[in-house]
């Protein structure tokens, strides 16, 4: 099955380009990334703090069923404009990825369509490419699918 979510990463490049179509309007798909209840919902993660704003922060926070925490991220948010664009850091607590920079850019395509473009830059060639060994490209797309059911319901 071929995957919505598609992930360019050229040989050798510091970062990769990710892009996707919803069957969403473009202000639902912003919400999805600002809201705080919807990403929680749509990413399977807790978020502790989600500011939109420029000079804002966020922290998400995933933990198992005893309570032990298996995924913790963090970022500031350096550009916030409304149904445009968000501009932020992301940085993975006890992972070797290191910080990298995100730079999401919503566009609409019709009044009931729109699109994400995601362009993520990382500190290193080796870096990105470690990534992307891991099932990235599934659980983004995984993800999106979510992200899509749960927003639909919203129109």
């Amino acid at each position: 099955m071929e995957l919505k979510t598609k992930i360019n990463a050229e040989n050798g490049a510091h970062d990769l380009f990710i892009t996707r179509e919803f069957d969403l309007p473009l202000e639902l798909l912003f919400k999805a990334f600002a809201e705080p209840e919807l990403v929680e919902q749509w990413m399977g993660t807790k978020v502790l703090k989600l500011e939109g704003k420029k000079h804002g922060s966020w922290q998400f926070e995933t933990t198992d069923a005893k309570g032990n925490v298996v995924f913790k991220a963090n970022g500031t948010i350096h550009e916030f404009s409304l149904n445009r664009k968000i501009t932020r850091t992301f940085e993975m607590e006890n992972a070797p990825f290191g910080v990298q920079l995100e730079l999401l850019e919503f566009e609409k395509i019709t009044d009931d369509t729109s699109k994400i473009n995601m362009h993520i830059v990382y500190e290193s060639a080796a870096l990105r490419d470690q990534m992307l060994k891991l099932p990235f490209a599934q659980g983004i797309n995984m993800a999106h699918n979510r992200l899509e059911q749960i927003v639909s319901k919203l129109k």
